[in-house]
């Protein structure tokens, strides 16, 4: 029975796309209700929140929930279309035709999701246009072939509005192809839980740290562009569960990595003595 699995997967090239545990999500309204209809209909969807909230969390937590492979595609300025859509490559045997991630997932009917996509060039993302309306292919010029979407294809992208500059935002004929979910920081009560879960400390460990998110959070706009995010908190609750004392955990975890300006540390550092 494993020979004759491990032969099948063998033959599927999203086997090791598959989210093999359950990813812990705690939603925290009915984000999971609206990205399964979402799903039904093949809906492209927006995760729209800040830094460290949750978004690819419930991205892994819903394919993994849906049985579906997921393909994650981390987006960067430098990202071309070719790294989406595949390039033609030399090997033993010639010059050979290679998909890339965007092209495995839409041929094979995977979940693709495009991690923080207003990082990459608008030039670059268009390429997502055909599979974001009633087409759904997507075009390989370099091939002279049109790929057809698979049944299951289904497009994710995090947006985080923070980001939203001249420069670096995302094109109103993009945005408009999407249905979008919001996603915001719990309430403290909810984000103590995920980070007791999370990071294994006790609930007094996980008050301090939410306290100390929750003024940081309240800099943002005066010097700080984001507070402390949930995927901090939980980093900073590792240290504590590893044996560093509280301030210097949250030092390492919180203050140190969010700014170098030293009034901005002084702040955070008073911060944390005062919900210590």
């Amino acid at each position: 029975m494993t020979q004759t699995r491990a032969r099948a997967d063998a033959g599927n090239p999203l086997a090791g796309f598959k989210v093999g545990r359950e990813p812990y999500f705690r939603a925290i309204g009915n984000e999971v209700e609206l990205y399964e209809a979402a799903y039904r209909t093949r809906m492209p969807v927006m995760l729209k929140g800040p830094t460290g909230c949750g978004k690819t969390r419930f991205v892994e937590h819903m394919a993994w929930k849906l049985n579906r492979p997921l393909i994650t595609i981390s987006c960067h300025e430098d990202m071309t279309a070719s790294d989406l859509v595949g390039r033609y490559l030399l090997d033993a045997g010639g010059t050979v035709w290679h998909d890339g991630p965007l092209t495995l997932a839409v041929r094979h009917g995977a979940i693709c999701y495009l991690d923080e996509i207003v990082e990459a060039r608008q030039d670059t993302t268009v390429v997502i246009h055909s599979l974001t309306d009633d087409r759904r292919m997507l075009p390989l010029e370099k091939k002279n072939e049109v790929v057809q979407a698979h049944p299951d294809f289904q497009i994710v992208i995090s947006y985080n509005p923070g980001y939203q500059s001249v420069l670096k935002d995302l094109k109103e004929s993009t945005k408009q192809r999407f249905g979008a979910i919001g996603f915001s920081y719990p309430s403290p009560e909810i984000e103590a839980e995920i980070v007791m879960r999370e990071a294994g400390v006790d609930r007094r460990a996980a008050d301090t740290l939410v306290c100390i998110a929750k003024r940081s959070r309240n800099l943002k706009g005066q010097g700080l562009d984001e507070g402390a995010s949930t995927r901090m908190l939980i980093n900073a609750g590792l240290l504590i569960a590893g044996g560093i004392p509280i301030a210097e955990a949250c030092q390492v975890a919180m203050v140190v990595p969010i700014t170098d300006d030293p009034d901005l540390r002084d702040a955070l550092t008073g911060a944390i003595a005062a919900c210590i």
